[in-house]
């Protein structure tokens, strides 16, 4: 029962102390804060965050040495400095608005790619097809490869060669593949779906 007599009176000299301090010292800890911030809001959460500190410690507030008003004074640099610090350490935030919306990736350049690989594989030979789907497609090794086609690993290598050259070939200065007569690309990529 003393214990929590005891707590009871420590809690209540607590909230005196800060208080008094805030009556006394409050303005001027305000003033000192929103002019180091230049904003009223930071400057009164840095008046919260002093006087916590002082909560905190104060031993080192009734001990005598030096005056409380500039110890308050230096911890709310501090506490000013440390936000400045942990601000410049942080990449700086972008708003939102509605003319720079969330990025979205786009999905359209992959179908277009999809759409263009399918065109260049449709136009290679079967053979050569084949081994190209095997190795890039399926993710199979040479070996793979060759058990699964029936071929030797000499030949998946020779044609995998030839295929990739004969796709490199398709393909003019500008990254544009040359469109075969009489075909559209969708009706190429609705021949290589089937």
């Amino acid at each position: 029962m003393a214990a929590l007599w005891s707590r009871a009176r420590q809690r209540s000299s607590d909230e005196i102390l800060i208080r008094a301090l805030y009556e006394e010292h409050g303005r001027a800890l305000l003033a000192y804060a929103q002019r180091l911030t230049g904003d009223r809001a930071a400057a009164e959460d840095v008046v919260q965050e002093t006087l916590i500190r002082a909560w905190k410690h104060h031993e080192s507030l009734t001990n005598g040495k030096g005056s409380v008003r500039g110890w308050l004074l230096t911890v709310a640099r501090n506490i000013v400095t440390d936000r400045c610090r942990a601000r410049a350490a942080r990449p700086a935030e972008v708003a939102e608005s509605p003319a720079n919306g969330p990025v979205e990736g786009d999905h359209a350049e992959a179908v277009v790619d999809s759409m263009v690989v399918l065109e260049a594989l449709d136009r290679l030979s079967r053979d050569h097809r084949e081994v190209l789907v095997e190795l890039y497609f399926q993710g199979r090794t040479v070996t793979e490869a060759a058990k699964v086609l029936g071929i030797p690993a000499g030949t998946v290598k020779s044609r995998s060669h030839y295929a990739l050259k004969a796709l490199r070939e398709l393909y003019t200065g500008n990254g544009e593949p040359r469109q075969p007569e009489g075909k559209s690309r969708l009706v190429v990529v609705k021949e290589a779906a089937a």
